[in-house]
């Protein structure tokens, strides 16, 4: 009966994301002075969670597309908006920050999708 509620997948999936997106944040900061070193990023929620969900293109063989990404492993690529600095390094460590106040959020939303959800499942159960 209560197999399909993908509304605590969804939230999950969400708090998963905001999570690997704030330690990938963490490592950008950690490394702020390191020479040569990239900004990483982690793409947007919504793209991450459609490419999860199969609408994406299917593999036919290894190397192919992401077919070495595993269903649930969120993708951390290069940030697109990091400017190099002239020793190579691309880390703000302002607008990591900022990434890491939206980041908290995303994760409070998901939390909050969950509370809300699980509440109305207990009312709706008699047991609000």
């Amino acid at each position: 009966m209560f197999s399909g509620l993908n509304v605590f997948k969804t939230a999950f999936a969400m708090a998963a994301h905001a999570g690997k997106r704030q330690a990938v944040i963490a490592q950008n900061v950690s490394n702020a002075d390191t020479p040569g070193y990239v900004a990483k990023d982690v793409p947007d929620f919504s793209s991450t969670y459609k490419l999860e969900q199969g609408d994406s293109m299917r593999a036919t063989r290894p190397g192919h597309f992401d077919a070495d990404r595993q269903p649930g492993m969120i993708r951390v690529i290069e940030d697109p908006n990091a400017i190099a600095e002239p020793n190579g390094n691309s880390v703000s460590v302002e607008m990591e920050m900022m990434k890491a106040v939206d980041a908290k959020r995303s994760h409070d939303r998901a939390l909050a999708i969950y509370r809300s959800s699980l509440s109305i499942l207990r009312t709706s159960l008699g047991r609000g």
